[in-house]
């Protein structure tokens, strides 16, 4: 009689164990969710400020290609022959791209 009450003893502390531990890992998964879920909105706030730079380093191209197209026209007096060859060069890579929309 005692062996079955001492085996019934040693599965509830097995049992006792197993569900002590069990809940240990539920709760460690619930931290590894809440965890991920925090890596997940920081790495959309990243990627969203990345954009944004991205947006702002082609603005800045544009203004540096406007900047120096300006500085290419402006006559100054000291190279208008120079300045009258850039300002063709110009005229002929817009034609070209007007034919290119044509065609």
């Amino acid at each position: 009689m005692q062996f079955s009450y001492g085996m019934i003893e040693e599965e509830k502390k097995l049992l006792s164990t197993f569900e002590a531990r069990l809940r240990h890992l539920i709760y460690l998964h619930d931290e590894l969710k809440r965890e991920n879920n925090g890596l997940k909105q920081l790495l959309e706030e990243q990627r969203e400020k990345n954009a944004k730079v991205m947006e702002e380093v082609d603005k800045l191209k544009a203004d540096y290609i406007n900047l120096k197209t300006a500085t290419a026209i402006s006559l100054n007096g000291s190279d208008i022959k120079e300045t009258k060859l850039r300002l063709s060069k110009l005229v002929r890579e817009v034609d070209k791209c007007i034919a290119l929309l044509n065609e």
